[in-house]
């Protein structure tokens, strides 16, 4: 039997109307928030970024594709990885039927990683996505926005994310053993290597030949990125994440690792 408050239909709808005012309240907010991230200064960028695409070698101004504006995902997938982050890629997994419908507003969506090109292909490949992904291998990019940190920086334990300073060598020994290291192992790294990448987006402009940064969000500023939590979010049990002794990485996979039923 259910735990959970059981009412009738006049005493549900009251709820919901309660409620109701409170998520329009939410969406207005969300809209001025909108506003807001469109006023931001745009920050020229001067440093030349070369990263590997499948149509070669390509500048970051080349990644907008003739359009004006970019929206670059940093997906964390390092040299060392095997398969992409779970994570990133249950995000990723809505890109396919984005790129279009952001392209018809002059927006270029990509994804960008550290990993070689040869590995993103194959895993994107065995994922069955089309959407545009650039390898960063080699280049500052990721760590010029926040989206990974190099072996030097972790061994000092100083790094930025999420524009904070974070203790980098404390979050690498916290996933020594336990469902930490699992997560790791799925993407065949140990933690420590698995956390030099970080999530993370951001956006850029063109304009008169110069690429501007004017946007960037990390950790829970992508749980909007998330078409799976936006579902879940209004589900009965809502994202339902509880782990298990049994089973502690059991709240998502990649989609091709499901038992198939």
């Amino acid at each position: 039997m259910t735990r959970h408050k059981i009412g009738i239909r006049q005493e549900w709808l009251a709820a919901r109307l309660e409620l109701l005012e409170a998520e329009k309240a939410l969406t207005r907010r969300g809209d001025e928030l909108a506003r807001r991230r469109q006023q931001l200064p745009w920050v020229r960028i001067d440093k030349d970024y070369v990263l590997e695409t499948d149509e070669g070698s390509a500048s970051l101004a080349d990644l907008f594709r003739g359009r004006s504006q970019l929206l670059v995902y940093h997906f964390m997938f390092g040299p060392d990885y095997t398969a992409g982050c779970p994570a990133c890629s249950a995000i990723a997994d809505g890109f396919n039927g984005f790129v279009v419908h952001l392209a018809n507003h002059d927006v270029t969506l990509c994804a960008v990683s550290r990993a070689p090109l040869a590995k993103l292909q194959a895993y994107k490949r065995r994922m069955g996505w089309s959407f545009p992904w650039a390898s960063s291998y080699g280049s500052d990019f990721n760590y010029d926005f926040q989206a990974g940190s190099s072996d030097e920086q972790q061994q000092s334990g100083v790094g930025e994310y999420n524009f904070r300073t974070m203790d980098l060598r404390s979050s690498a020994e916290a996933g020594t053993e336990g469902p930490l290291a699992e997560w790791a192992a799925t993407t065949g790294t140990d933690w420590a290597t698995y956390t030099r990448e970080a999530p993370g987006m951001s956006a850029f402009a063109l304009e008169g030949g110069i690429v501007y940064h004017t946007y960037s969000a990390y950790a829970r500023g992508l749980d909007g990125l998330w078409g799976m939590y936006q579902w879940l979010d209004r589900a009965p049990r809502g994202r339902n994440e509880t782990r298990t002794d049994d089973d502690p990485l059991n709240w998502f996979r990649r989609h091709d690792e499901y038992d198939a039923d």
